[in-house]
């Protein structure tokens, strides 16, 4: 590996079993400096996570293994660096992200990062590399997505990727739903996607998902990194089942966050052919996190895209009535659901490119 610039250490993260451990003050100072970047890059806090929320989320789990770094340069924490190994059978990929405060640009940290993160997934035989980044609004050169969908800066995070080899693959585009006075509209539309969706009822829940539904729950899981809009981004296919399941919803109930999720079961077979989920922490005053959205493919056609998230988002006002917006994350491309969420209210804020380098 390359020598690391003067005064540089790249620390390995500790994953303490309680955020009141003794040995629990780097994972807290990770946080702190996690939320500090997601605001200087984004403008606002809506990313924010409380240390003790974020924990279970960094818990040992089978499906992935994690690498994390605190960035310490001249004995001060500037960011953090992390590396992601699904553990399916074949797997071949690796997300990763470096994030540091804007003060330490320019001192090749990002680059000594980047070179340890290459150097783990050669040695683990991994063959590609992805990850995410937001690109804030900017003039300037831009650079267009090869899907033909959406463009992003060519800015420091597109300098920094591009020197280091990654392509430019996917647009993410970054949404958010005002709350207040949506009511009237959602109620329509829920109506007119009832219509379209003879066959079919709402059924909800909140975490953990009842026994009933969980098999049929964990099948729509497996069907997020397949069935969805990924340009030439490369997903090994997951495996999920009861305990996958309940091993997720931990990483929600464990932190005192609560999730919503809404499906659309086929009254016929009882299958689960939809389903959303809306998520919030403890603060309930706090942005609302619009996750998963997944039709089934063979049930599409019927508008269940449109149910479940109308039925998700009235229901949502009895949980978290002070939430003032809902923020949800689309593949620029994925024109079906991106016609749900603008007939809905959601607008862009900003966007996010998904890079790729085959090692």
């Amino acid at each position: 590996m390359t020598s690391l610039p003067a005064g540089l250490e790249l620390r390995p993260l500790h994953i303490p079993s309680r955020i009141d451990a003794p040995n629990a003050t780097d994972f807290r100072e990770m946080v702190r400096l996690r939320n500090l970047i997601y605001s200087e890059i984004s403008g606002h806090d809506d990313s924010s996570m409380p240390a003790d929320e974020l924990l279970p989320l960094y818990q040992p789990q089978p499906e992935m293994k994690r690498f994390a770094w605190l960035a310490v340069f001249h004995g001060e924490v500037v960011g953090r660096v992390g590396l992601d190994f699904p553990q399916e059978e074949g797997a071949r990929t690796g997300f990763w992200l470096i994030e540091l405060r804007r003060s330490a640009w320019g001192h090749g940290i990002g680059r000594a990062a980047y070179a340890l993160i290459e150097n783990i997934a050669r040695e683990h035989g991994r063959t590609v590399l992805q990850s995410w980044a937001e690109h804030p609004a900017a003039d300037g050169p831009r650079l267009e997505a090869p899907t033909g969908f959406g463009s992003i800066p060519r800015d420091h995070a597109a300098r920094f990727l591009l020197a280091s080899g990654f392509s430019l693959e996917q647009i993410v585009r970054v949404s958010a739903l005002d709350l207040a006075g949506v009511r009237p509209r959602l109620e329509q539309m829920l109506q007119d996607a009832e219509q379209a969706a003879s066959g079919y009822r709402v059924v909800q829940w909140t975490l953990p998902t009842p026994d009933e539904f969980v098999d049929s729950f964990a099948w729509m899981k497996s069907r997020m990194v397949t069935d969805a809009p990924s340009a030439d981004l490369e997903f090994d296919e997951e495996v999920w089942d009861a305990a996958r399941v309940r091993r997720y919803e931990a990483g929600y109930t464990d932190a005192g966050r609560h999730m919503l999720v809404t499906a659309a079961q086929h009254v016929d077979t009882g299958e689960l052919a939809a389903f959303n989920e809306l998520v919030i922490g403890k603060d309930r005053a706090a942005a609302t996190s619009q996750e998963d959205t997944l039709v089934v493919a063979s049930h599409r056609g019927h508008r269940l895209g449109m149910l479940v998230k109308c039925a998700g988002l009235l229901a949502w006002n009895d949980v978290a009535p002070q939430s003032p917006r809902v923020l949800t994350y689309n593949a620029d491309e994925n024109r079906p659901m991106l016609s749900i969420n603008e007939a809905i209210g959601f607008a862009p804020i900003s966007y996010e490119g998904v890079w790729k380098k085959v090692l």
